[in-house]
């Protein structure tokens, strides 16, 4: 048995003997343990305690971290890693005033990835997501969904599915997938959306369940993408074929997603900026997690997703990176905390709750990972030394993280 034993840890960080998808005033509930002590058995956290209660231990791999805070790896539950290019051609663009319906007039947005990804070959996509999923890694995230949406045909999805499929098989993380056809609509399907739902639907899905490609099933439930009503079909179709509804809901307009999510289960509804006090009561009375993404909010200049109002209704709230060459073109789960505390008034445990347990939850990964609880998986950020837990996302511009393991095991060191 490989036995780790980390001691003076100065904090460690959101300690829960059970797991509990947090809400409301819960989410500013963080448990820490000051000068605290943690055993790892064979990458599973096996023991933890204050200082005091450490009793004689016999292990030839003692870690001091003194003057160091420990807190489990960052889950980031939504994502679009896999992509065949970046897009700062776009970005340039839009600081020129150019307007979204323009660069697409230009071959731009979304299609403009779907065709660079159809173009490119799965080894060479493979290669490039597994770059980016180290780069995150080391950015202290451990464990991560990505979605499809790159392709927008049958071979396109399928591809980008794979390549996922393989993440999973290589990747020391914990990867989900979610199948996210439904993105836009193809330039050929612009004025025939039924024939679209219907390739998802007869074409895509069936082979998706033969190879076991996908976990969730996603649309981007928005006005001039996929209505209400068509994202409930496809989700529908979706869960017939064994897959969980996560949406994209609410980013620039009242989309009608937040309700159909909540109507149909879905494991969360992403996004979120465009809310009113309905939809909030609509999500805060369900099972339903409302992930957030204000790095993208940030990127597009919206407006900020409302979280205060969220929290205080009592609506669950998880934290993702939104990673993908469009619209969020960054990873790095410490920006996002730091900006859910600065730009939408986040307590800094809110943030690291909503980053973490419940960012667990919304992958379903709440019994591996997201709290230090025993019997978890040790993915554990280690910080610099630093004065305080509210000095993570006050110096958001500092790299904090001193080293980063997974199952008991620094990576990159």
């Amino acid at each position: 048995m490989s036995v780790v034993i980390i001691t003076n840890i100065k904090l460690l960080v959101n300690t829960r003997k059970e797991n509990r998808l947090l809400r409301g005033k819960e989410l500013a509930e963080l448990p820490c343990i000051e000068n605290a002590y943690l055993i790892i058995e064979d990458g599973t956290i096996a023991e933890y305690g204050s200082m005091g209660m450490l009793g004689q231990q016999d292990s030839e791999n003692t870690i001091d971290a003194s003057g160091q805070m420990i807190l489990p790896a960052w889950c980031d539950s939504h994502t679009h890693l896999v992509f065949a290019a970046s897009r700062e051609e776009e970005f340039a663009d839009k600081i020129k005033g150019l307007s979204y319906a323009e660069i697409a007039a230009k071959g731009g947005g979304i299609l403009n990835s779907a065709r660079k990804l159809n173009e490119t070959s799965e080894s060479e996509l493979l290669r490039m997501a597994m770059t980016r999923l180290n780069e995150v890694m080391q950015s202290g995230t451990g464990a991560i969904e990505i979605k499809s949406g790159y392709g927008l045909s049958v071979e396109g999805e399928l591809k980008m599915l794979r390549v996922i499929k393989k993440l999973k098989e290589i990747s020391p993380i914990p990867v989900k997938a979610t199948f996210l056809g439904a993105h836009t609509y193809p330039l050929e399907y612009k004025e025939n959306h039924q024939s679209y739902i219907d390739l998802i639907i007869r074409e895509m899905l069936p082979v998706i369940e033969k190879e076991k490609l996908a976990d969730y099933i996603d649309v981007f439930c928005e006005t001039g993408f996929f209505s209400a009503e068509e994202t409930e079909t496809i989700c529908k179709a979706g869960i017939g074929y064994g897959l969980k509804p996560k949406i994209h809901a609410n980013q620039l307009n009242l989309s009608g997603g937040v309700e159909t999510g909540v109507k149909l289960g879905a494991l969360s509804v992403d996004h979120l900026e465009t809310m009113d006090e309905k939809t909030i009561a609509a999500l805060a009375n369900s099972g339903t997690i409302g992930t957030l993404l204000p790095t993208a909010a940030f990127f597009l200049r919206m407006p900020f997703q409302p979280a205060r109002q969220l929290i205080d209704a009592g609506c669950a709230i998880a934290l993702a990176s939104d990673f993908n060459p469009g619209s969020s073109p960054s990873g790095n789960m410490n920006l996002v905390v730091a900006m859910s505390c600065i730009q939408m008034k986040m307590l800094p445990e809110e943030a690291i709750n909503a980053a973490t347990i419940n960012g667990a939850y919304a992958m379903e990964l709440e019994k591996e990972l997201g709290s230090i609880t025993v019997g978890k998986k040790a993915n554990l950020i280690f910080t610099r030394p630093i004065p305080s837990l509210a000095y993570l996302p006050y110096a958001f511009g500092s790299n904090l993280i001193h080293k980063v393991m997974i199952e008991g095991e620094f990576i990159f060191s």
